[in-house]
Order: structure tokens, then sequence, then C-alpha cells
């Protein structure tokens, strides 16, 4: 494991958000990214080039962004609606409503289709090519067994985890029920879920500094694959304490991970091999979100309190965009040795 001298490190975008940083997200298309926050607006920023593009508004907290494509893009708010941003003309419309704030968003390039996940314990998907207006874009509503807290999105496979560690998966070929109904392997909350890039599964992180890591397969052998680990801990003075991991993101080439969490650390992990590649030195705050651009040259970082420790003074929140290396997120190859010589090196012993 390697670890940078310094705070987390990066260039911290100009004009951040003045409240909590709920997401960010680049696009699939360029160096732009998306940030939603709960100063009720959605920022708009082409990350290389350091420069704030555009800005948004809800009339309450923004909870979720994505894009589109490269021209518009998408947000959820605690006001009950979804949102479309035309970055171009800088026109807004109202996309839906839910019945309680949207925890979540994302655009699916398979179905064609915005879906978006509430409290109001239901998801709903949109078809943005309709006219505007909540009942000619509504395509279907689904029933959730609790409040919608993070969904996933990987090909024609959705993950919603919601409260109560309930975890559906749909095929959006066939929305009518869910493919798998299964419960979180953590004990406590979950706070986000992420597929992996190969489309074989999904990981998943919980309040109480624990990431698993799970496989859609329902073989035996499939479900064997499965594990969980404990990351965003420390020991002082003989204390142990434990952080909600905030925040998981794929790198889009290799396909390891890393991780935020409200110890301010962000980690880089090697699921396959079970190992961590890489660590962060501490940022200022909590990390509430993570982003790779699509060519896994740059990883987005929301420095943002998230209140664990309630409302006491804390530094700006901030959006750091880091430089990646290679050696920090390109899986280390195994070391075989040779079965001969190790069966002789025990027999030694």
């Amino acid at each position: 494991m390697q670890m940078m001298n310094g705070i987390g490190g990066g260039t911290e975008l100009p004009s951040p958000p003045s409240d909590g940083i709920s997401n960010l997200r680049f696009s699939n298309h360029s160096d732009h990214l998306l940030v939603s926050s709960w100063d009720k607006t959605v920022r708009l920023y082409d990350a290389r080039e350091n420069v704030l593009k555009g800005e948004f508004f809800h009339s309450a907290a923004v909870l979720d962004c994505c894009f589109h494509d490269d021209s518009s893009g998408f947000s959820a708010g605690a006001d009950h609606t979804v949102r479309r941003h035309v970055f171009s003309t800088g026109k807004e419309e109202i996309l839906g409503r839910h019945k309680a704030p949207v925890r979540c968003v994302e655009y699916s390039h398979a179905a064609g289709q915005v879906i978006t996940g509430s409290w109001d314990k239901t998801l709903k998907c949109w078809d943005p090519r309709g006219a505007s207006g909540q009942e000619r874009t509504l395509v279907g509503t689904y029933f959730q067994p609790e409040r919608v807290y993070s969904i996933a999105l990987v090909g024609t496979r959705l993950v919603v985890a919601t409260a109560g560690r309930h975890v559906n998966i749909y095929d959006l070929r066939n929305m009518s029920q869910p493919e798998q109904r299964r419960e979180s392997s953590l004990k406590y909350q979950t706070r986000c879920v992420r597929c992996y890039p190969n489309g074989t599964g999904y990981a998943l992180s919980s309040v109480e500094g624990r990431v698993a890591m799970e496989f859609f397969d329902t073989s035996d052998s499939g479900q064997a694959k499965k594990y969980a680990f404990k990351c965003h801990r420390k020991t002082e003075d003989g204390k142990d304490f434990v952080y909600p991991v905030n925040a998981i993101a794929f790198h889009p080439i290799y396909g390891t991970f890393s991780t935020g969490g409200c110890d301010g650390v962000v980690n880089v992990w090697d699921g396959n091999n079970k190992k961590r590649l890489f660590q962060y030195t501490k940022y200022p705050n909590s990390i509430s979100a993570l982003s790779f651009s699509k060519d896994g040259q740059l990883l987005a970082v929301a420095s943002s309190y998230t209140y664990e420790r309630g409302d006491v003074p804390h530094s700006p929140d901030s959006i750091f965009v880091r430089n990646v290396n290679e050696i920090e997120v390109k899986p280390k190859p195994k070391m075989y040795s040779n079965p001969e010589s190790e069966a002789k090196s025990k027999a030694r012993v």
C-alpha cells in the first residue's frame, strides 16, 4: 500500500456548494462534472479546465444528479421533484414528482429511461423523450419495501437498496417484479450501492465501516464468492472508531474501486484479490461522494461534512479533482510460487 503526503490531494474546484454535497458524477462523454448539493443547486464543471460552467436550481435540497448526455442532465430533490437541465440554454423543467423527497436518480442508456427512487417507498421510471408533465412521461411506478436509499445500474440490471437492509434486483426489460429479493449481508443501514463494471455483481456499504461484495449469480458456486470486509476504522488511545462508508466508485478500466468515509479518507481496493491498493491522506471533511472520469484518469472527491457529529464547526465543503496514477488503481499481478518448491519448503518446516 502506498500513501500520499499532505492533504488527500488534487485541484480544488472553484465556487463549491455552500452546503453539503450530496453527489457528484462525471459525464460518460467528457470531463464535465455534475454536482448536487443541499444548498438547492446543481453545478456543472469542466473538471479538467477547473471552470464552473453552469448552475441550476431546486426549491429545496438536491439529493442526487446524473448526466443524460453531454448536453443535459437530471436531478432529484427534497422538493419531491425530478428535473431535467439543458446545459447549453440553461433551460430547466420538471420531469415528474414523487410524494416525498427523491433520493436517487439514474439514466439508463439501455432502456432510454430516467429511474428515480424516493423516500415515498417507490421506484419510478420516466421517458425523457415524451412531452413535459408527469402523466405524459411516467412509464411505471414500482413499490418498494421501504424508503429508497441508493440505486445502481449496469446494463439492463438495476439494484435498489432501501431502509431495513432490503435489496431488490430488477431486469429493466421486465419491471413487473424484482428478479431477486435479498437482504443486505451487512448488519447496519445501507449507505451506498454500486455495480461492478463487468456486470457480475455489486458492492454495498454501510454506516458501520463495512463493504459487502455481492454477486448476481444465485448458484452455490456464485454465492460462495461473496464476502464482506471492514474499512474506514481507526484505533486511538485504546478506543476503536468506526465510520460510515458514504461512497463507492468503480474504476472504468481496471474494475478496482474506491471508498470514501466519514473519516475523511479515500481508499482504493482490488476486490478480486481482496487487497487495499492505495490510501490517500485525509481530506478536510467527510467524503460524501466519489466519481472516476470516463477514462479513469481523474477522480472527483467531495469533501463535505455529513453531520455525523451534529451541528459543530467544520471546514468549508470542497470538491477536489486529482490525477490518478496507474499504480493507485491497477491490480497487482499475483505472485505464483512453484508447487514443488512450496511443498519442499513446508516439509523443511
